[in-house]
């Protein structure tokens, strides 16, 4: 069974964003991580040092794991963003910046 009928949610109809230039469906509301997750994507960052991959480990905004770039701006927490129609979202390799 499709879990919103299963709670009886009538989300809004669907947009897109585009994720490292491929197209990702996703319900208003939804984070930039939950889209992600739903896409099946579930790394998204490299680390500074060994450039090992990074997703969503706290999931309230504390750890900073699940950093993304979004239309330019690196730094942003994937896990407290909301999703917005149209945004380009970028893995982000170590700081997000030209280092």
């Amino acid at each position: 069974m499709n879990p919103l009928e299963l709670v009886g949610a009538r989300p809004g109809a669907p947009f897109t964003v585009t994720f490292d230039g491929r197209e990702i469906e996703v319900l208003p509301g939804q984070t930039i991580a939950a889209a992600l997750w739903s896409a099946g994507v579930v790394a998204w960052r490299t680390t500074r040092e060994g450039g090992r991959p990074r997703g969503v480990f706290c999931g309230i905004g504390v750890c900073f794991d699940c950093l993304v770039t979004v239309d330019g701006s690196p730094g942003r927490r994937a896990c407290l963003t909301p999703a917005t129609p149209g945004a380009d979202i970028r893995t982000q390799e170590g700081t997000g910046h030209d280092d």
